[in-house]
């Protein structure tokens, strides 16, 4: 799976010179699209998830629906996209240790 953390992500940026698009993110359309897109540029992203959204889709949905964008771009495209899961704006603690402990790379 290419699941990477933020830092990981930025100095690979850095290095290189580029910027990463940051999305947000709440259903399965949205991350299709954002990841075909991703997919045909061969480009890094972030998905970033509100807590809202997290509420709305439920987490374990959005995990599910970034993991088989991932195994689509594996199979399709034959390489691991870089993706960063962001929790965008956690306004706890609890909320960002649930986000790591359920697979977000980012808080």
């Amino acid at each position: 799976m290419a699941l990477v953390t933020s830092t990981e992500m930025f100095k690979k940026a850095y290095d290189g010179g580029y910027a990463i698009g940051a999305f947000n993110v709440n259903n399965m359309e949205i991350i299709q699209g954002i990841t075909e897109a991703a997919i045909e540029k061969r480009a890094p992203l972030i998905l970033q998830v509100s807590k809202g959204a997290r509420a709305y889709a439920k987490h374990v949905y959005l995990m599910k629906l970034i993991e088989a964008a991932i195994e689509d771009a594996e199979q399709t495209a034959g390489f691991d996209l870089p993706i960063v899961v962001h929790l965008d704006h956690g306004d706890s603690f609890e909320l960002c240790k649930s986000c790591i402990d359920g697979g977000f790379t980012s808080v």
